[in-house]
């Protein structure tokens, strides 16, 4: 009887009074004990009030059903349709909208829908693929913002490849600790990409100046990133820069002059096919016939032996333990030792002593910054000794 005297009066109530109203009843629905007929009648009221002019009502309605998983699924669904602001407690949070509907919103949604959908708790692979597909970038961040959201790998390429010039997408990607290595190298040479891009058209470098800059910085990143990465996450590592054709000579030099003797190791794996533990035997022998035919079978070029067994032997005498940033950078003594060996060994290419001598170059000026932070850090710890001494 009440239900029905409701509906009556609701016809002509101005719109807030009617919003006010429907929340209650709403609430009704929910949490209170209506016999077989008032609840009929009451699902009846409610359908009718979903084509109520005021918006006001339709969002009195979201607000109560949106978290609710006894509301009634059809009304859900009417609501989940409507304008955003009625929609968007429901898109975020209603338990009874089925992974269909959500991929539907995502693909006919406008930006803010997909952002309610992004940010649902425990999202499926399937939603996240979607947002990943077609979503905004605003939808984008949401989702790699969701400590909920399932994205498999495909999904975070798709962001990459999609948003990864947008920096507000990079830094929370980067600042992931569980995303995937080769999607933070994606994301290294997707910044790269656009800064290469940006210098040359303000002609502050040539394009080849350019370019060559940035696959040094591409270099050191790889190593930088493979430095965190261990077992099947190294194998996919140096398996994507293969087929990407980034698992060049430099770069397997590079990480054997860093003192990244895992990314080495697992490139010679990648090149030569061979096992792990046959190529780790010729490895850490470092000379004769053996190291030779493992560089031989993993396709690099004989011109580059010199450096390898330098390096090698290097190792062997100088080691890496105290060396400074871990297997990211650059061993001074080691690279100043190689090219001393290589520019005196008729095998060795001039390409090759003309990287040697930019390693050179690079590891020298690393060191120097290194040593004039650390004399700054003094300074200040000493200045900070006497402040509070006074």
């Amino acid at each position: 009887m009440i239900v029905r005297q409701f509906i009556s009066w609701v016809r002509t109530a101005p719109a807030g009074e009617r919003a006010e109203a429907t929340r209650s009843l709403a609430r009704a629905w929910i949490f209170s004990d209506l016999s077989d007929d008032d609840r009929a009648a009451a699902e009846g009221a409610l359908l009718m009030l979903l084509d109520d002019a005021s918006p006001l009502v339709r969002q009195a309605m979201a607000q109560v059903f949106a978290r609710a998983p006894s509301a009634p699924p059809a009304i859900v669904q009417a609501l989940s349709v409507d304008q955003p602001c009625v929609s968007l407690p429901v898109l975020e949070h209603s338990p009874l909208l089925i992974d269909a509907d959500l991929v539907d919103i995502v693909a006919t949604g406008n930006s803010e829908l997909q952002c309610a959908v992004a940010r649902r708790i425990n999202l499926p692979i399937s939603i996240c693929a979607a947002v990943a597909e077609v979503g905004s970038a605003a939808a984008a961040l949401e989702l790699i913002e969701n400590p909920y959201a399932e994205l498999a790998q495909f999904s975070w390429d798709r962001i990459v490849e999609r948003h990864g010039h947008l920096a507000a997408i990079r830094e929370a990607m980067l600042a992931l600790d569980n995303l995937p290595a080769t999607t933070r190298l994606a994301l290294v040479a997707k910044l790269s990409e656009t800064l290469t891009r940006f210098v040359v058209a303000r002609n502050w470098l040539s394009p080849d100046r350019a370019e060559r800059i940035a696959d040094e910085a591409m270099a050191r990143s790889t190593v930088n990133i493979a430095s965190r990465s261990r077992g099947d996450e190294m194998r996919d590592l140096v398996h994507h820069l293969r087929e990407a054709g980034q698992l060049t000579v430099g770069l397997i030099l590079r990480a054997l002059l860093s003192g990244n003797l895992d990314l080495f190791d697992q490139a010679l794996v990648e090149l030569s096919g061979l096992p792990q533990s046959r190529v780790a035997a010729l490895v850490y022998d470092g000379v004769g016939t053996g190291l030779n035919a493992l560089l031989i079978r993993a396709g690099l070029p004989e011109s580059t032996f010199p450096a390898f067994r330098a390096a090698l032997a290097a190792r062997n005498e100088i080691g890496f333990i105290g060396s400074v940033g871990g297997a990211v950078r650059l061993r001074r003594r080691m690279v100043e030792r190689v090219l001393t060996v290589c520019e005196t060994d008729e095998a060795a290419s001039e390409p090759l002593l003309i990287l040697l001598r930019r390693f050179a170059t690079e590891s020298a000026r690393e060191e120097a910054r290194l040593f004039c932070d650390e004399l700054a850090e003094q300074a200040n710890a000493r200045d900070e000794y006497q402040l509070i001494a006074a």
